[in-house]
């Protein structure tokens, strides 16, 4: 049997370093949003703030996360704690879900009494846009690409930054042409985008929570690549799986002749794993031609 494991631990304090001052900014202008909304009496701005902490409610959630991940394994704990990655990403992703629902609700009834926009609001909803604008950009920066973790909480941020750019056209058209039935247009518009977003994450942490497969490795194509090995005889029993969105795994039997050196083979197969399909923690389990030790029913297509 052949084990490689390998981390890296770069990516990952990048990510704790972007949400910690990520988390930073959206706090402390949340703040002064709900301050401003009490000054103004404006209930459009204590939304708004809301908002803004169920932002960063998710960026806290998502740097516990890493936090959280960092912890080494343990015997209970054999693979560590990144695990706690992707629940926090469900809980982001069902979060976005919560978040649209409750604003088509606050679109219906404002489509038959549509709020007015005044123009100091628009002066603070434009500062929001721009402080989310740059918490994006940082984010986007991070490994937005491949950690479910940070692309949950940049939609997070996405969301709000669509709601600023809605409320701001709105505002605009409210402004220069009464038209206020423009604002829970715009809600509706801004909803549609974030449910869609929660859709997908909460779908990708569930299949990763589910032990799916990866959406980048081919199955058919590990047995291939393994299958052209000298002294290769057969792969079955293969299983593909992430412990995080970053942290594919990987097992499998391989039928071997009886005459090879398995040392240099499992050394072969375990660089064709990494080079070709990005897998560094993999178990091999070797068996001879006469070996009875592998039960094909658990291969599924």
């Amino acid at each position: 049997m052949g084990h490689n494991h390998s981390h890296d631990h770069s990516h990952h304090t990048s990510n704790t370093r972007v949400l910690s001052v990520s988390f930073i900014l959206i706090f402390t202008f949340m703040i002064v949003e709900a301050i401003g909304g009490f000054l103004t009496n404006s209930l459009a701005l204590l939304s708004d703030a809301g908002h803004m902490l169920s932002d960063a409610a998710a960026l806290g959630l998502s740097l516990l996360a890493f936090k959280v991940g960092e912890k080494k394994a343990t015997q209970d704990k054999t693979y560590g704690y990144r695990r706690f990655e992707i629940i926090a990403a469900f809980i982001n992703g069902i979060t976005l879900i919560a978040i649209s629902i409750y604003i088509f609700y606050e679109a219906f009834h404002r489509f038959s009494d549509p709020p007015t926009v005044s123009a100091s609001m628009m002066i603070i909803a434009f500062i929001g846009l721009v402080v989310n604008i740059i918490v994006a950009w940082m984010l986007m920066r991070g490994d937005s690409k491949e950690n479910l973790n940070i692309r949950s909480a940049l939609l997070h941020v996405f969301g709000d930054l669509l709601g600023s750019v809605g409320a701001l056209i709105a505002g605009i058209l409210i402004f220069l042409f009464n038209w206020n039935v423009a604002d829970p247009i715009a809600s509706v518009i801004v909803a549609c985008l974030i449910i869609i977003s929660g859709f997908r994450i909460t779908k990708d942490a569930i299949h990763i929570l589910m032990e799916g497969k990866p959406d980048h490795i081919n199955m058919d194509n590990i047995i291939e690549n393994l299958s052209r090995l000298d002294g290769v005889k057969d792969v079955h029993d293969l299983h593909v799986w992430s412990i995080t969105s970053e942290f594919p795994a990987m097992s499998c039997h391989v039928i071997v002749d009886d005459t090879v050196d398995r040392d240099r083979l499992l050394q072969k197969i375990n660089e064709i794993l990494k080079v070709n399909f990005n897998i560094s923690h993999c178990t091999i389990q070797m068996e001879g031609l006469n070996a009875s030790i592998h039960n094909e029913s658990d291969y599924c297509d």
